[in-house]
């Protein structure tokens, strides 16, 4: 399993969640947060605002669907064709294991959580 942390525009963060869940993937975390990328914020006049709000937004999908969710990304939270500064960053990271919490069900990176749960009884025994 992958998670890909996907920090955007706050009036693109719609668009993107639409692309995701007409591409079959509505498991998605929304966040308002602030902060800054490499050009340091934005000036205008001499007012420096260097903490900029964007929508951090968390999915955890499969190793075989995380380029297609980056793409689906990439194409639906880009500014024009070609983008602009500010549009955001896309972060990727492996999950070892992801826990249910209604059901206490543990899924292991490309397991299915049966096999899993089953996999981690017999470890207990």
């Amino acid at each position: 399993m992958i998670m890909i942390r996907a920090i955007v525009r706050p009036e693109k963060s719609n668009e993107v969640m639409k692309a995701l869940m007409d591409a079959g993937f509505p498991a998605v975390t929304k966040m308002e947060v602030f902060g800054r990328g490499k050009q340091r914020g934005l000036k205008v006049g001499e007012v420096t605002y260097d903490e900029l709000p964007k929508d951090l937004l968390l999915m955890v999908v499969k190793e075989e669907d995380k380029d297609f969710v980056i793409r689906s990304i990439l194409e639906s939270a880009r500014s024009g064709e070609r983008g602009a500064f500010g549009d955001g960053k896309i972060f990727v990271s492996p999950v070892d294991e992801m826990y249910t919490i209604s059901s206490g069900n543990m899924e292991k990176s490309g397991k299915p959580a049966k096999e899993a749960a089953i996999e981690t009884a017999k470890e207990t025994v």
